[in-house]
């Protein structure tokens, strides 16, 4: 089987389809920091740097021999999602990426892939302005059926079900055009921990916040804290404390969350050891944007740990020096274990 990955990033999904033994022929994505990493880790795939709103629906024919109707072939659109997060943020900035998942309809439409696989966040359905039921029309128009046929299957699913350490809630959709039943991955019985994966000492040594690691493949760099984060942080009970542990400090306390205990819990806080993370954003190096603080250690959680976190394998290279550039690539990536999952589903249907 092949694929090709629409909005691949910095190559989580493409990794994992390559895990399970499928040929990825080639990813596309608006952000150039991303194709060293994509490319380095994820050979022979190729790196399209392209806007999909303007790339030509016969590209892939032209330069990669894709043909329409092949039944081996997957599409993946995991397309930014800004616009329909919980997360606070513009709207009207993020109104862009809005209808993103339509324009990858119309290669969907051109090549009539095998099959469709598309991950996203749970607001694609709920959302009032979503175009999530333009996008299951038009895959039932195109021959994918729905779910009464049992060939088109979607759902909101946590990642931690799925052998990922993390609290991860997202859309997740499998179709196919062919004479089959699809199903979502089945659940893991064992939820993996954040001890389980970034509890051992010799791959994940004591840091101090700040840190900065030389070895670029190990990437076990953590951000500095201001002074007066470092004390909070000194302050917030290990393993799993919060803000509340300098809520009655004057000098401490932020003005913001006076009288607001019960809002933003996890901002200030630590992991748990014995529990899956909370959701790994591109946020993750920031003590003051989650629950990110390192269950002992005074320091928000390393790149390297957010990696692990997100399931990338311990030799995945983010080839960049800015650490906010690779928390970025790890935060918006879909979880290359739940990739893998889903590529080993496919090579069993097919």
């Amino acid at each position: 089987m092949r694929a090709i990955d629409f909005f691949c990033g910095g190559g989580g999904m493409t990794n994992g389809l390559i895990q399970a033994g499928i040929n990825v022929v080639a990813g596309v994505d608006l952000d150039p920091e991303a194709k060293e990493t994509y490319e380095a880790n994820n050979a022979p795939a190729c790196f399209i740097n392209a806007d999909i709103t303007k790339l030509p629906l016969d590209y892939f024919e032209t330069e990669f021999c894709v043909h329409p109707d092949d039944d081996e072939m997957i599409f993946v659109g995991c397309s930014p999602c800004q616009f329909y997060s919980i997360i606070r943020s513009s709207k009207e900035k993020s109104r862009k990426t809005k209808d993103l998942l339509l324009y990858f309809e119309k290669f969907v439409e051109y090549y009539r892939p095998g099959y469709v696989l598309v991950e996203n966040v749970p607001g694609i359905m709920s959302n009032r302005e979503s175009i999530l039921n333009d996008f299951l029309q038009k895959l039932e128009q195109l021959g994918y059926g729905n779910r009464e046929n049992g060939r088109c299957v979607y759902d909101v699913v946590n990642m931690k079900n799925y052998g990922i350490p993390q609290n991860r809630r997202r859309f997740s959709l499998i179709a196919t055009r062919l004479d089959r039943q699809v199903h979502l991955p089945e659940h893991e019985e064992h939820i993996m921990t954040v001890r389980e994966a970034i509890g051992n000492e010799i791959d994940f040594p004591k840091i101090p916040a700040g840190y900065r690691d030389e070895n670029t493949v190990r990437f076990h760099t953590t951000r500095n804290l201001t002074p007066i984060n470092l004390e909070r942080i000194k302050l917030v009970k290990k393993n799993g404390g919060t803000r509340m542990a300098f809520k009655d400090n004057p000098e401490l306390q932020l003005k913001c969350y006076i009288g607001r205990d019960n809002s933003f819990r996890d901002v200030y806080g630590r992991l748990y050891w014995d529990k899956p993370s909370s959701t790994i954003t591109t946020k993750f190096l920031s003590f003051t944007n989650g629950r990110f603080g390192h269950p002992d250690q005074n320091r928000c959680i390393s790149v390297r740990e957010g990696a692990r976190l997100q399931s990338f394998p311990n030799d995945y290279e983010f080839k960049t020096k800015n650490i906010q550039t690779a928390a970025r690539i790890i935060g918006n990536a879909v979880p290359p274990e739940y990739g893998r999952r889903l590529g080993l589903l496919l090579q069993e249907l097919n």
